[in-house]
């Protein structure tokens, strides 16, 4: 083999995981309303660098401190046009006396970010 392929070959596999392992969605705000039924609702902005569908944010949720899901709005779409975006999720029921919740992004390439936004709740 040439010392150029070798080179050029050395140089993609090198490249290769960097695509393999992908960008977490950036959680970049989010609110809770309560509503006259006790329920919640959030509103989640996001910010990644969507590709397509093999590539983007595919969901976030609500957890509590140990890291109960509350409630996951699944999103079933790329944004590759539309960043940073926003999407709601209404009727999250919340044990009493919850005062901060949590909220995680995911993307389908590597699942759930390490990223936890909190949210205080003005009960």
């Amino acid at each position: 083999m040439s010392r150029l392929m070798t080179s050029a070959t050395g140089l993609l596999l090198a490249i290769a995981p960097l695509h393999a392992l992908g960008d977490p969605a950036v959680i970049e705000d989010a609110t809770a309303n309560r509503s006259g039924d006790g329920s919640w609702t959030f509103s989640v902005t996001l910010s990644h660098g969507d590709t397509g569908w093999d590539d983007y944010a595919d969901g976030w949720r609500v957890v509590d401190e140990a890291g109960t899901e509350l409630g996951l709005r699944t999103l079933f779409h790329p944004h590759v046009e539309e960043q940073p975006f926003t999407r709601s999720l209404s009727s999250v029921a919340l044990p009493g006396g919850t005062t901060r919740v949590y909220i995680e992004a995911r993307t389908n390439t590597d699942g759930w970010g390490s990223q936890r936004f909190p949210v205080d709740l003005g009960n």
